[in-house]
């Protein structure tokens, strides 16, 4: 609801909200809220009469795309997750089109409908090879020691966050060069945990948020990730070897089960959420001292990659309007 019009675009909210998998009153008013949905999404269509209308899974969308398809309008979802979530599995039957980042997804779609395109990325990450030299300038890294890379999510991860200041003793001693993006939501608790004098070492950088995700990626040797779908777009196509951290609080669990496609294919490593604090150290040391596992997991994940998924869910939308 900021980001949209932030972007130039205008936004029309619905009283809508996800179903909860226990009895709360938000569980009991939902019923209402779908008919309230339901009936502002018709208005709305009538108002914009749209050529097409695409939805991306999460529930705000559901209501939107049902009318839409019961108008005759074409319509096309996208699923970003191995695992499908209940709006695109409740949207299945009644959209044209369905496009899906995994193998497999028969399980959840009408096979006739189901189309391969990935999930789209940004443009600057496509060919980060070349930016190496100039990314470890721009972070001040040097190129004799491997940089480790932690990611959260903009608002952050605190499982991560905790796991990555009990390691960080250990990563500087091992000669690991840490990018930290700490999240908005816990930079100033980190900053005043480690001090000023760890925040001026020269192994350490730590940032709320990294504008320049190409840089970072072509900087690191290793990522710590959360498993969310476009985070693992982005580092198909990185093609760096990754241990993943799930977030537990999602619907679904679907970040684990997103990670778990990826390991099943010797493409990541993983660890849950509950043993990060404990282990995550240690598997980041034991896994970039290992040449060849980090060699095979950087094969392996960049074989999942599809650079074109833009392209491809563009060209579908192009196919629904004929």
């Amino acid at each position: 609801m900021q980001k949209v019009p932030e972007a130039g675009y205008q936004i029309e909210g619905l009283w809508i909200s996800g179903l909860q998998r226990r009895l709360t009153v938000d569980n009991l008013m939902f019923p209402f809220k779908v008919l309230v949905s339901l009936y502002k999404a018709r208005k709305l269509l009538k108002k914009f009469n749209p050529d097409v209308v695409i939805g991306f899974g999460g529930f705000a969308s559901a209501p939107m795309l049902r009318v839409s398809a019961a108008a005759g309008i074409p319509t096309l979802i996208q699923e970003q997750n191995s695992y499908a979530g209940l709006a695109n599995k409740w949207l299945a039957a009644k959209v044209d089109r369905i496009c899906v980042a995994y193998q497999g997804m028969e399980k959840f779609f009408p096979a006739e409908k189901i189309v391969y395109t990935g999930n789209p990325v940004r443009s600057d990450i496509l060919d980060i090879r070349s930016k190496r030299a100039q990314a470890l300038r721009f972070f001040g890294f040097t190129s004799d020691r491997p940089v480790l890379l932690i990611i959260g999510g903009s608002l952050g991860a605190r499982t991560i966050n905790q796991s990555v200041l009990a390691a960080l003793p250990a990563l500087k001693e091992a000669g690991i060069q840490v990018l930290w993006q700490s999240g908005k939501f816990y930079y100033q608790q980190i900053c005043e945990e480690l001090g000023s004098a760890a925040l001026a070492d020269e192994y350490l950088r730590l940032c709320e948020f990294i504008v320049e995700m190409d840089l970072a990626y072509a900087a690191s040797t290793l990522v710590v990730s959360r498993a969310g779908a476009l985070s693992i777009a982005e580092l198909c196509i990185a093609a760096k070897p990754v241990i993943f951290v799930p977030s537990p609080n999602v619907a679904e669990d679907h970040q684990t089960k997103n990670a778990m496609a990826l390991v099943e294919a010797d493409a990541a490593q993983m660890i849950p959420d509950r043993e990060a604090i404990d282990k995550l150290g240690d598997q980041i040391t034991a896994l970039l001292s290992d040449v060849d596992i980090m060699k095979r997991l950087s094969e392996n994940i960049k074989k999942l990659s599809v650079p074109d998924a833009t392209d491809r869910i563009v060209h579908q939308i192009l196919k629904c309007l004929q």
